[in-house]
């Protein structure tokens, strides 16, 4: 199963197991641009798998207020670009929603999904990686899975969580990602990154499609005799701290990379944190290899993208410091 057909069968799932779970955005109904509600409409009716107009804020402020009545709703922003116009929707909105009434109200059923990131040809409106705006605000859970079978268990996890979730997708990985997927009904815990491979020598940190680039950068370093640490966050926010530090801990060296640009990028916060718990242990500078500080280029694209020769790069010298 590829990832496009992982978050299809997550949604199938959560609207069986929840005669509240309704899903909708642009062109939903018709199994959406990267066909990840395919077949919905015809399984659970047009009430429940329905278009919305052109209209980003009025999709989020639809799923809030469902949300908010107690319903379960999973809103589709067409691309993780195109959220910026329902950003005080979900900020100031849904992730205050429960703090401003005491507890009395919630929106928590509320799930954003959105796919991001680079895809190869899609210039500076169609290749964002937003995550670091909403990790910034407090009430949001923000969740990017890697492949397949992380893609199912943690969207079913996030429309079962009792908080919003802004589900970020990585595009260029709906049909190149493909897993065995366990059939029924799992969740993957939200908030627990993952170590995908062990070493000692050095801790590389990363998250969605960019973990596919660092698994390449680990086989060059490999290829020099170093050691990689690979950790795939998951969860964004919150963000799983104990398993980044204790291996820190052990290799004394820490390298953070992301599409987004660097300035202000989710890394910044990652390597901030470290300094702070693992000072004494580190043995070299904490790197962060990202996305430069440029709108996101279409002819540039492969000068823009942290790639697994630039990783590659920066765990050397890491090593050699």
């Amino acid at each position: 199963m590829n990832l496009f057909t992982a978050v299809n069968e997550g949604m199938r799932v959560a609207m069986k197991t929840d005669d509240t779970a309704i899903t909708f955005g642009e062109d939903v109904a018709f199994g959406g641009v990267f066909r990840c509600s395919v077949g919905l409409r015809e399984e659970f009716g047009e009430d429940r798998v329905f278009n919305t107009p052109l209209c980003e804020q009025g999709i989020a402020g639809f799923g809030i207020g469902y949300a908010a009545m107690g319903g379960t709703a999973i809103a589709e922003i067409q691309f993780g670009d195109y959220i910026f116009p329902a950003f005080d929707q979900l900020v100031n909105e849904a992730a205050k929603f429960r703090y401003r009434s005491g507890n009395q109200w919630d929106c928590g059923g509320l799930t954003v999904r959105t796919p991001v990131g680079a895809v190869g040809h899609g210039g500076h409106y169609h290749s964002q990686s937003p995550e670091a705006y909403f990790t910034h605000t407090p009430g949001i859970k923000v969740v990017m899975p890697r492949g397949p079978v992380d893609a199912k268990g943690l969207l079913l996890a996030s429309i079962r969580d009792p908080n919003p979730v802004v589900f970020m997708e990585p595009k260029v990985l709906y049909r190149a990602a493909v897993e065995d997927v366990p059939e029924g009904d799992y969740e993957v815990e939200l908030g627990k990154g993952e170590i995908m491979r062990p070493g000692g020598d050095v801790t590389v940190v990363g998250w969605g499609g960019q973990l596919r680039v660092l698994e390449k950068a680990c086989d060059l370093a490999a290829g020099v005799g170093i050691e990689c640490e690979l950790i795939d966050l998951k969860t964004l926010s919150p963000w799983d701290m104990d398993i980044v530090s204790e291996s820190v801990m052990k290799t004394g060296r820490l390298v953070v990379s992301h599409e987004a640009p660097i300035t202000g990028g989710f890394a910044s916060e990652i390597v901030s944190k470290i300094q702070e718990e693992c000072f004494l242990s580190l043995e070299a500078p904490a790197k962060r290899v990202c996305g430069q500080d440029t709108p996101f280029p279409l002819v540039f694209e492969k000068f823009y993208v942290p790639d697994e020769l630039k990783n590659f790069e920066a765990i050397k010298e890491v090593v050699n410091f």
